[in-house]
């Protein structure tokens, strides 16, 4: 098992990134490349998680988080948007930005934690 594997804060970004690619079979009257861009954002939050825990120096590592912490926050403002244009359900969008905000919690927890 790779330590990324191990990682709460991975679990919950590949639970959201399957999440996310539920919502997107779903809509059918969206913009294909808004589409394509929430699902490279959401896949984007695991990828860096993992890459991120395998660099062997701090700056390195907090670097990758705090990529995977902004491909949260474009998450969150393209559901943002849907939700406003009536694309996605308020219920939808709660689901997600709840997901997000916890995992944008978690994520500056360990940016944090690597320290400056």
């Amino acid at each position: 098992m790779f330590d990324f594997q191990k990682l709460e804060v991975y679990a919950k970004a590949k639970t959201f990134n399957s999440s996310v690619q539920k919502l997107l079979q779903s809509i059918t009257h969206v913009n294909s490349s808004n589409k394509n861009q929430l699902q490279r954002a959401a896949f984007s939050i695991m990828l860096n998680i993992a890459e991120g825990s395998g660099r062997f120096t701090k700056p390195d590592k907090k670097n990758f988080y705090v990529i995977a912490r902004g491909s949260t926050f474009e998450c969150v403002a393209i559901l943002d948007f849907w939700k406003d244009e009536n694309i996605i359900s308020e219920d939808q969008f709660s689901k997600l930005y709840c997901a997000s905000e916890e995992l944008s919690k978690m994520l500056f927890a360990l940016i944090k934690k690597l320290g400056s």
